[in-house]
C-alpha cells in the first residue's frame, strides 16, 4: 500500500508554510484601500476572524464529526464506497464522503482527479495532516481556500460575491447558504435553481439544530428568509482612479512579475500591499475637469464613431462582457446596437437586457458599441463621447509624488494613458526652460531682446528657416519678462540662438523633458515629450531647481507586512533610538537633484507668475492665488497645453486628437487648456496656500520699469496687473541701472513716433479705400535709411 499510494505524496508539513495565491491590495496616500489586482476573489482570514455560526454551518454540511475524527470519517467513507459501487459504469459521479481534512489535501496538495487512487492518497494525506496541523489550522486553510463559485475562493470572498457583505455581517440563513456551495457552487448560485438551493440550505439548518449549534426557533426563522442573492454588485472601487491604478499595475508587473511562477511577490498571487501617492480628492477633480474640457471643446460636433465593433451578433452579450468596455459618467452605459431603423433601433447591455434606442447616428451600424443613457423606463438614447482627448497630471514638487492623473475621458474605454504614454509636442510650454538657459548664461529678466524676424541657414538639407510669432506681429525690443509673458516666438528663438542651442538642449535633458538635436525649432517645442515629464520639469522650477523623480508608489509590503521596496531610500539610523542621547535631533538629507540653479529657477517662476497676472494665462488671475504657469499651442494648432501651479502642487495637461490634426484656428492653450487647470484649483481651493513663492537666499528684489526694464527709485510697485513699476528678481550684482531722464525722453519719443506712424497708416488706409493709392516712402516705412 505504501509503495503504490503513499511513496510520492507531498509532505504534509508543507502546509505549515503554505501561502495561497492572494491579490495585491492598493492603498491611497491616506492608507485607504482603493483597488485590488485579482483574477480570483480571495481574502485570507485568521481562524479567530471566522464567525462561529458560519464555521458550524460548514461543519454541519460537510463534516459534523470534524472535531473528533483523525482525518477520516469511516462511516461516511463506507457510504461513499457503496454509492460509488452502485453508480459504477453509469457515468454519474458518486458522492465524495471526504472529511474537511481530506478536502484540504485535495484542494491544496493533490488535485481533484476523480478516481479511487486519488481517494486513497487523500486518506493517507489527511491522516498525516492531522498529525501536523491543529484542527483550527485545518479549518482556517479550508475556509480560506474552498472554491465557492462566482470566481470566489474562501468564505470572505464568497460573502462579498453573493451578498455584498463581510463574513461578520452574515445572517444565519446566509451562512447556511454559503455552506451548501462546496457541493455544487455553479448550481446553487443561479436563479433558476433557487428552489433547490433553499431546500439544501434548510437541510443545513436542520443539521445545525441536530448538532445543537443553533436553536430550533432560530433555524425556523432563518428558513423563512429568502436567499437574497445579489445579482450584480455595485462598483467595488472608485473608477475615477482607473488610469492611476493601471499605471501602478504596470510598474509592479515590471518589478515583480504578473503570475505566481514569476516569483513570490507577483502582482496577481503575491498578496502585496501597495501604498501609493494617490490623492482621491485631487484625482476626482482632475478627472472631472479634464472631462469638462473635452466636452466643452467637442461642443455640438457630431458622433465620432463607435467605441468598438463586433460582427458576430449571435454572442453579442458575451463579447460585450469580455470586451470590458465600460463608462462611469452620469447614467451612461456601454451597449451594443442590435438593430437600426432610421434614427431609432434596439440596444443590448451586458446583463442581457435590451431596450429601444433613440437618436441613433446616421453612420451607426449593427454591432457598434455605443454609450447610451436612459430617457424613459424602456428607452435609451445614444450619447456622444468626445473624439478629442488628452491627459493631465498633478504632482507634489517637494517629493515628486504624482497625486492624480487622468489619461483620457474614461479608463473603462481603454487603458492607454495619455498623461504618461502619449508623446506630444509641448509647444510654448517648453519656453521657460529656454529662458532659464538664458538667465543661467548672463541674461536677466530685464534684458532687452529684439522681437523681430529671425532667419537662420540650417544646412544644405534643411535650408533656411524663418520663424514667426504665433498670430503674426512683432517688432521692437522688449524685456525677457515681456517675451515670456506674451509667449513671443521670435524672442525665444533669438534667446536660444544667442545662448547656444547646445546649452538649451542640455537644460531640456537635465530636467528630463527629452533629448533633442541642437535645432532652433526645438526651442519652440517641436520635440516630443509627455505630460508627466513636463510636470516633473515644472516641479523642478517650483522647487528652486531641485528635482525628485516622479513616482506613483510610496512603498510595497509583502503579504506579511515587510517593506520590500520604497521610493524614499533615505536612512535615519538615529530616528528610532530607545532613549535620547542628548544630541541634536537627527536630520535626513534631501535626495533631490539640483537640475537648475536655484536663483535661475526662482527668476523663471517669478516671470511665469506674470504669465498668470497679465500674460497668456490671465484667465487664472481671478483665482487670486500665487500661481505660475505657461500656455502652449502647437503648429496647426494640433495640441493645446497648460503647465503650472504653486510651490505645493504642480500640474499640467494637453488636449488634442490621438491622430494629430487641427483643432481649429481659434484653439489656444489659454482658451482651452488653462480653464481645465483652473477648474481643478477651484474645486480644491481650500488646500492651495496664499503664501507667495519663497525666493532662495541671495535673490534681490528690485523695483523696475516693466516696459524698459530699468531700475526705478522712489516709486512703490502697485497690485495693478499692468502697473508700470513692478518688483523683479535679480541675482547679486546683475541689477539694471537706474531709470534716467534720458530714458524717459527716449520712451516718450518712441511713443510719439508710434502715434504718428499709426495715424499715417490710418490715413493711407482711408486713401486706399477711396482709390487714392499713393507711393510709399520706403525709408520712413522701414524706420530710416540703411
Amino acid at each position: 500500500m505504501w509503495l503504490v499510494f503513499a511513496r510520492d505524496l507531498p509532505d504534509a508539513k508543507s502546509l505549515l508554510a503554505y501561502q495561497p495565491p492572494l491579490p495585491t491590495m492598493v492603498r491611497d496616500g491616506d492608507g485607504e484601500i482603493v483597488y485590488s489586482y485579482a483574477r480570483e476573489r480571495r481574502v485570507q482570514l485568521r481562524y479567530v476572524d471566522l464567525p462561529r455560526p458560519l464555521v458550524n454551518a460548514f461543519l454541519s454540511a460537510e463534516d459534523r464529526t470534524f472535531w473528533s475524527h483523525g482525518g477520516i470519517d469511516f462511516g461516511g467513507l463506507a457510504g461513499a464506497v457503496i454509492d460509488y459501487a452502485s453508480k459504477f459504469g453509469s457515468g454519474e459521479r458518486a458522492k465524495g464522503g471526504s472529511t474537511i481534512t481530506q478536502q484540504v489535501a485535495k484542494n491544496i496538495l493533490i488535485g481533484d482527479e476523480y478516481s479511487v487512487t486519488r481517494k486513497l492518497k487523500e486518506m493517507v494525506l489527511a491522516h498525516r495532516i492531522e498529525g501536523v496541523l491543529s484542527k483550527q489550522q485545518i479549518l482556517e486553510l479550508y475556509l480560506n481556500e474552498i472554491p465557492l463559485g462566482r470566481r470566489s475562493f474562501g468564505v470572505q470572498a464568497a460573502a462579498r460575491a453573493y451578498f455584498d457583505k463581510d463574513v461578520g455581517e452574515l445572517t444565519l440563513s446566509q451562512s447556511a447558504f454559503l455552506a451548501i456551495l462546496p457541493r455544487a457552487p455553479e448550481v446553487y448560485g443561479r436563479k433558476q435553481h433557487e428552489e433547490r438551493a433553499i431546500e439544501r440550505r434548510n437541510w443545513v439548518l436542520d443539521q445545525m439544530v441536530r448538532n445543537e449549534w443553533v436553536s430550533a426557533a432560530d433555524a425556523e426563522s432563518a428558513k423563512a428568509e429568502p436567499l437574497g442573492l445579489v445579482t450584480q454588485r455595485g462598483p467595488e472601487y472608485d473608477s475615477a482612479n482607473g488610469y492611476f491604478v493601471e499605471e501602478v499595475r504596470r510598474r509592479l508587473i515590471e518589478k515583480y512579475g504578473e503570475k505566481a511562477e514569476d516569483g513570490p511577490n507577483s502582482v496577481y498571487a503575491g498578496g502585496l500591499w501597495v501604498r501609493t501617492s494617490l490623492d482621491p480628492q485631487l484625482q476626482t477633480s482632475v478627472r472631472s475637469a479634464l472631462r469638462s474640457g473635452l466636452l466643452n471643446y467637442h461642443g455640438q460636433r457630431g458622433w465620432a464613431g463607435p467605441i468598438a465593433h463586433i460582427k458576430d451578433m449571435d454572442s453579442w452579450q458575451t463579447q460585450l462582457i469580455v470586451s470590458n468596455k465600460t463608462i462611469d459618467y452620469k447614467d451612461w452605459r456601454v451597449g451594443v446596437i442590435l438593430s437600426t431603423s432610421g434614427d431609432s433601433g434596439e440596444i443590448g447591455f451586458s446583463d442581457g437586457k435590451t431596450f429601444t434606442l433613440n437618436n441613433v447616428p446616421e453612420k451607426a451600424k449593427v454591432g457598434d458599441f455605443v454609450a447610451a443613457s436612459p430617457v424613459s423606463s424602456g428607452a435609451y438614447r445614444v450619447r456622444i463621447i468626445p473624439e478629442v482627448s488628452g491627459g493631465m497630471i498633478m504632482e507634489q514638487p517637494s517629493t515628486g509624488r504624482i497625486l492624480a492623473m487622468q489619461g483620457g475621458f474614461d479608463s473603462g474605454l481603454g487603458s492607454f494613458n495619455r498623461a504618461i504614454q502619449a508623446e506630444r509636442q509641448p509647444g510654448s510650454t517648453i519656453k521657460p526652460f529656454v529662458y532659464a538657459t538664458g538667465l543661467q548664461n548672463g541674461m536677466t529678466p530685464a534684458t532687452q531682446v529684439l522681437d523681430g524676424t529671425f532667419c537662420v541657414y540650417q544646412g544644405a538639407r534643411l535650408g533656411q528657416k524663418c520663424f514667426r510669432n504665433f498670430g503674426g506681429g512683432g517688432g521692437g525690443t522688449h524685456t525677457l519678462r515681456w517675451g515670456l509673458e506674451q509667449s513671443r516666438n521670435l524672442m525665444t528663438v533669438r534667446i536660444a540662438n544667442d545662448t547656444g542651442m547646445k546649452r538649451v538642449i542640455k537644460t531640456f535633458k537635465n530636467v528630463g523633458i527629452g533629448e533633442y538635436k541642437p535645432y532652433l525649432s526645438f526651442a519652440l517645442g517641436a520635440g516630443e515629450t509627455t505630460v508627466a515629464r513636463m510636470a516633473n520639469a515644472y516641479s523642478a522650477l517650483a522647487n528652486n531647481g531641485v528635482q525628485f523623480p516622479s513616482s506613483v508608489i510610496d512603498y510595497v509590503q509583502d503579504r506579511k507586512g515587510k517593506v520590500i521596496w520604497k521610493s524614499d531610500k533615505r536612512r535615519c539610523d538615529s530616528c528610532n533610538m530607545a532613549e535620547w542621547d542628548g544630541k541634536p535631533m537627527p536630520r535626513v538629507d534631501r535626495v533631490g537633484k539640483q537640475v537648475i540653479d536655484a536663483d535661475t529657477a526662482y527668476q523663471t517662476v517669478h516671470m511665469l507668475e506674470g504669465v498668470v497676472i497679465r500674460g497668456t494665462a490671465v484667465r487664472l488671475r481671478s483665482l487670486e492665488l500665487p500661481l505660475f504657469g505657461k500656455t502652449g499651442t502647437t503648429t496647426g494648432p494640433t495640441d493645446v497645453w497648460f503647465m503650472g501651479g504653486s510651490q505645493d502642487y504642480v500640474g499640467g495637461l494637453y488636449i488634442g486628437y490621438d491622430s494629430p490634426r487641427s483643432l481649429g484656428g481659434y484653439a489656444q492653450g489659454g482658451r482651452i487648456a488653462a480653464p481645465v487647470f483652473k477648474q481643478v484649483v477651484e474645486d480644491t481651493k481650500s488646500r492651495w496656500s496664499h503664501q507667495p513663492f519663497i525666493a532662495p537666499e541671495g535673490i534681490r528684489m528690485v523695483r523696475i520699469d516693466r516696459v524698459t526694464g530699468k531700475q526705478v527709485m522712489g516709486v512703490e510697485p502697485s497690485d495693478e496687473p499692468k502697473a508700470s513699476v513692478i518688483w523683479e528678481a535679480f541675482k547679486p550684482d546683475t541689477e539694471p541701472r537706474e531709470y534716467t531722464a534720458e530714458d524717459e525722453f527716449t520712451k516718450r519719443r518712441d511713443a510719439l513716433i508710434a502715434e504718428i506712424d499709426g495715424a499715417r497708416r490710418a490715413r493711407e488706409a482711408a486713401q486706399a479705400a477711396q482709390g487714392q493709392v499713393q507711393a510709399e516712402d520706403f525709408a520712413e516705412e522701414q524706420g530710416g535709411i540703411y
